[in-house]
């Protein structure tokens, strides 16, 4: 359940999607994620070192080899919120057999 209550935190997500892509400093981070609060970020970065998701080095934040494997086990995920994105956007009735 702990990782469930990190995941479910507001912007943890979005942060690992980010950091995924390439390593970020924290302002680049801020920039990539525009309404999250710095207080925010440094907060959700913390939590996601000592959880040993993401680690800082000198050019940044990365995904530790835990947080690449847990994106790499989020894909299925992803894949299934867009489908599901695509059908929110059909007309109505569309989805039912």
């Amino acid at each position: 359940m702990a990782a469930l209550d990190l995941l479910g935190r507001r912007w943890t997500l979005r942060i690992l999607w980010e950091l995924s892509r390439a390593p970020a400093g924290f302002r680049e981070l801020q920039r990539r994620c525009e309404r999250m609060s710095s207080s925010v970020l440094s907060t959700r970065l913390d939590e996601l070192t000592t959880a040993r998701l993401t680690i800082l080095y000198d050019d940044g934040y990365r995904l530790t080899p835990l947080g690449r494997d847990l994106v790499e086990a989020l894909a299925p995920l992803n894949a299934w919120s867009r489908r599901w994105a695509g059908v929110l956007d059909e007309a109505p009735g569309q989805d039912q057999p």
